[in-house]
């Protein structure tokens, strides 16, 4: 019979540095894009500020709503540039997580968190200026009773991210990439950026005129074959 996995994964793949720089140059929108509109999580899950941005290899943790004691565990276990990527059941009663344990993040070099739930001390954060993405605040406290598991895949924001994939979060909220894809779709987010720029510039140029516009019109049945706007 086959013994049950361990609650904690200590050891999985995770993106190499050179290529978390790399994606950190992209919006989440672009690596959205390129992976097929697939990957991005549920907007509920936002940066606590809007110049916060992060960029790192997910080391995943599932609590119990409220609690956070296997928080704690990870990041004793986490290495530099990780992100947490906390399942917190979308609770809002209690927060996970505030100022003592960001800066313990930040002293052992976590490059942010993103929680499926909420956080306190958004001011004191602020200032910190660490990058936390979360459903949002609540003063409460968490209780330190419950287990948990760390680096198996979690749901978070409706998506499924395992430790090891790559995060990548801005204003417009989170996008997670699986990380054997990671590679061949920065290649294809950096060809994406420059067709934008080059469209952009057109319709600076005033050639505002989207030429798939009208096909996609037909296909959906507004306009008539051979009609055009």
């Amino acid at each position: 019979m086959k013994s049950p996995s361990p609650d904690i994964v200590r050891d999985f793949p995770r993106i190499s540095p050179e290529l978390v720089a790399q994606a950190s140059a992209f919006q989440p929108a672009i690596l959205a894009d390129v992976a097929g509109r697939r990957g991005a999580l549920h907007g509920r899950i936002a940066a606590l500020r809007h110049r916060m941005k992060l960029a790192g290899s997910a080391l995943t943790v599932e609590v119990r709503p409220g609690d956070n004691l296997m928080i704690h565990a990870a990041i004793a276990l986490a290495r530099p540039g990780d992100v947490l990527v906390i399942d917190g059941k979308g609770d809002q009663t209690a927060a996970l997580m505030g100022t003592i344990m960001m800066n313990a993040c930040r002293q052992v070099g976590i490059a942010g968190v993103v929680v499926d739930g909420a956080v306190r001390d958004s001011l004191e954060i602020d200032e910190m200026d660490f990058p936390v993405f979360s459903v949002g605040t609540n003063p409460n406290g968490p209780t330190k009773l419950a287990s948990g598991r760390i680096g198996h895949p979690v749901s978070v924001g409706g998506v499924t991210v395992r430790s090891g994939d790559l995060v990548v979060g801005d204003a417009d909220g989170v996008v997670v990439i699986e990380r054997e894809s990671v590679e061949a779709l920065l290649q294809a987010a950096g060809r994406k950026v420059e067709d934008e720029a080059a469209r952009i510039e057109a319709i600076k140029k005033g050639n505002t005129a989207a030429k798939w516009l009208d096909s996609a019109l037909r296909s959906a049945g507004v306009l008539k074959e051979n009609e055009t706007l």
